[in-house]
């Protein structure tokens, strides 16, 4: 039997892309083990969700600022992770930016899913960003985590057409659909040693 990665879900929302990689994990085809789920909102869906599924969770509180987590929580979150055993860690609607000693201690080790085929539209809410820009085409993108918004290496995309008559709503529904399946397909071809980080960065 292979051996399965260690990974660690963080998420602020309804984990919906969470909920995807622990499917591909249950499944066979993500070859990974979800050890810990931790959100900095306490009533997160995800927490939920994660103990609906019989999977270490945990809240932890992102400190004083809006954006990012404080240095006490920062703390907190590697000491949680590495105690998990953790070797990676996947962000699925994480809403704040991560800093210094968490990028050190998983350095090359964080990957977020973005809705939107960056470098077009990185931050807050892409695919509504996409549709007032009026673009043609749209869809997500699998990247590493590095200092910057969304601006880490790519991994891979999913491509998204702009239908007409969409809404920002419509069309992040179908962004999201695309994101569940190519999350844990980027992840599975990660942890079977078909990407290789050392070329992209």
């Amino acid at each position: 039997m292979s051996r399965k990665t260690k990974i660690a879900v963080l998420g602020s929302g309804r984990g919906s892309n969470f909920v995807s990689l622990a499917n591909a994990c249950n499944d066979g085809s993500l070859p990974a083990e979800i050890v810990m789920v931790i959100s900095d909102v306490k009533d997160a869906r995800i927490l939920q969700l994660a103990q609906e599924l019989r999977l270490p969770s945990k809240f932890i509180e992102p400190g004083k600022y809006r954006t990012k987590l404080d240095e006490t929580a920062e703390t907190d979150y590697v000491a949680t992770l590495l105690n998990s055993g953790a070797e990676w860690v996947a962000l699925a609607g994480f809403m704040r930016i991560l800093k210094g000693d968490f990028l050190r201690a998983f350095e090359q080790k964080v990957i977020n899913i973005h809705p939107s085929l960056l470098p077009a539209f990185p931050g807050l809410e892409a695919w509504k960003q996409a549709h007032e820009y009026g673009v043609r085409v749209s869809g997500c993108t699998v990247h590493l985590v590095d200092h910057g918004i969304d601006t880490g290496s790519i991994l891979a995309q999913g491509v998204v057409p702009v239908i007409e008559g969409d809404t920002p709503e419509s069309l992040h529904r179908r962004i999201q659909e695309e994101e569940h399946k190519l999350y844990p397909r980027t992840l599975a071809r990660l942890f079977n040693g078909e990407i290789s980080i050392g070329q992209l960065v």
